[in-house]
């Protein structure tokens, strides 16, 4: 079985972008799996952008979300949530070394948190994780 990643997080600025982007590149080049990210699927209206994210979340299996910033994107947050309400595995990223949490040893708020199976420092420790979850 093909594995189908979603890409979640903020694509709001030139650095986010970015990042996303070199995200998307390790994840291709150290894993066997189709990564979806937004960024290159969604254009057009309001609804059309809707709508084509929910299809591709939809269609995925498992998700990375980017939660670096002084707090989770409002979408990628979204995300997550109905991500994890359909049973499916997510893992975070935050390589932001500030605290966003509401707890001493939370990463950031608790509930995306403890959506996510670990939250990874860096893309090596992501790669890894996501290698010991995939069937």
């Amino acid at each position: 079985m093909e594995h189908k990643i979603y890409l979640s997080g903020p694509l709001f600025s030139q650095g986010e972008i970015a990042w996303a982007r070199t995200v998307l590149e390790r994840l291709k080049q150290r894993l066997d799996c189709k990564v979806i990210w937004p960024h290159e699927i969604a254009s057009g209206s309001m609804e059309q952008i809707f709508r084509a994210n929910l299809n591709a979340l939809d269609e995925c299996d498992i998700m990375v979300a980017i939660l670096d910033g002084s707090q989770v994107d409002d979408g990628t947050a979204w995300e997550v949530g109905y991500f994890f309400s359909q049973g499916k595995k997510i893992l975070g990223i935050r390589t932001d070394l500030r605290r966003a949490g509401e707890f001493e040893k939370s990463k950031v708020n608790l509930m995306v948190e403890c959506s996510c199976m670990c939250v990874a420092a860096d893309l090596d420790q992501l790669c890894l994780e996501l290698e010991m979850h995939l069937d």
